[in-house]
């Protein structure tokens, strides 16, 4: 038997934070496109085109919330999850495209070198959108994990390495301002994309792992397997457990053996004892038990106690 499907209303309210990642995103970007006007770095510009990135990603993000949010339906009787891996992976390809356009930036100025501007307004300008981002950026991550949403903690994420590459910025702007090195501009432009770069990579491989039904941590099928062995009084063992992460929805496959001469009605009361145990333990618990007479028994999977 299949326990029902988590309620969708969590998913509408992380939707609502992906919104607003859209909304401060328009905001950031015009602080930073700002802060290069006045003070025509090459390393605040490389900034601002991040922020590009950024707007685009917030809106995947929500778009993914959306449809992760509808409920399952005979095209997709699993419920829709998964899109939200995609939309990882999809944030992760946009920020490598940021560090490129950050590495092509740099490599231009490094050629041409320019005098930056030291316009205190600039500078202003690029550290309210980075206290900004910084704010949303805690904000995301911490709901993200409570909602248990891979698209709202990339997003997240994605705000984390805006954030050190906004601090690598202005270090590299006060530097070029402070030594009279126009180079040193580009080259630490350069040095922070290479972090956009590495947090690109991580991400997607982080997303790809649910991709491919990843199963959930070591420590939460250990729980799973002693509230098996607690709460299943009346059956003998349990066995073949499998378990399988799909956004905030954790699917947990088992076999459950009792005895031969037990009936329906009996069986059916214990794995309703178990989902309610399970479903109290693992939030978003997607539970499927084969219950099997005696005679099917392993002798080596979940003893009941």
């Amino acid at each position: 038997m299949t326990s029902p499907a988590p309620s969708p209303a969590a998913r509408e309210n992380a939707s609502h934070y992906a919104l607003g990642s859209i909304l401060l995103g328009i905001i950031v970007l015009g602080l930073k496109f700002g802060g290069w006007y006045y003070t025509g770095s090459v390393a605040l510009y490389s900034d601002a085109l991040e922020s590009f990135v950024n707007v685009a990603a917030a809106a995947v993000a929500y778009g993914a919330l959306r449809v992760s949010a509808r409920p399952a339906d005979n095209n997709h009787p699993y419920g829709h999850q998964k899109i939200e891996y995609i939309a990882a992976v999809f944030e992760g390809a946009l920020i490598i495209v940021a560090a490129l356009a950050v590495f092509h930036a740099s490599w231009e100025a490094w050629k041409n070198p320019r005098v930056v501007t030291p316009d205190t307004f600039g500078i202003a300008l690029n550290m309210a959108a980075s206290v900004l981002n910084a704010f949303w950026c805690w904000v995301l991550m911490r709901r993200g994990r409570a909602l248990r949403s891979p698209a709202l903690v990339a997003d997240g994420k994605h705000l984390l390495s805006d954030v050190v590459s906004s601090v690598g910025v202005l270090v590299a702007l006060l530097a070029a301002i402070a030594t009279g090195l126009p180079w040193l501009d580009p080259a630490l432009a350069c040095l922070v994309a290479l972090n956009i770069l590495w947090s690109g990579y991580t991400l997607m491989q982080s997303s790809f792992s649910g991709l491919m039904d990843e199963a959930a941590a070591p420590e939460e099928v250990e729980r799973i397997r002693a509230i098996i062995g607690l709460e299943a009084e009346g059956a003998i063992e349990a066995h073949d457990l499998r378990t399988r992460h799909a956004g905030a929805a954790t699917f947990i496959e088992f076999h459950l053996v009792v005895p031969g001469a037990m009936t329906v009605d009996a069986a059916h009361d214990i794995c309703d004892r178990l989902e309610a145990a399970i479903r109290n333990e693992v939030e978003g618990a997607r539970i499927t038990i084969h219950v099997e007479p005696e005679n099917k028994a392993k002798h080596q999977g979940i003893v009941v106690l």
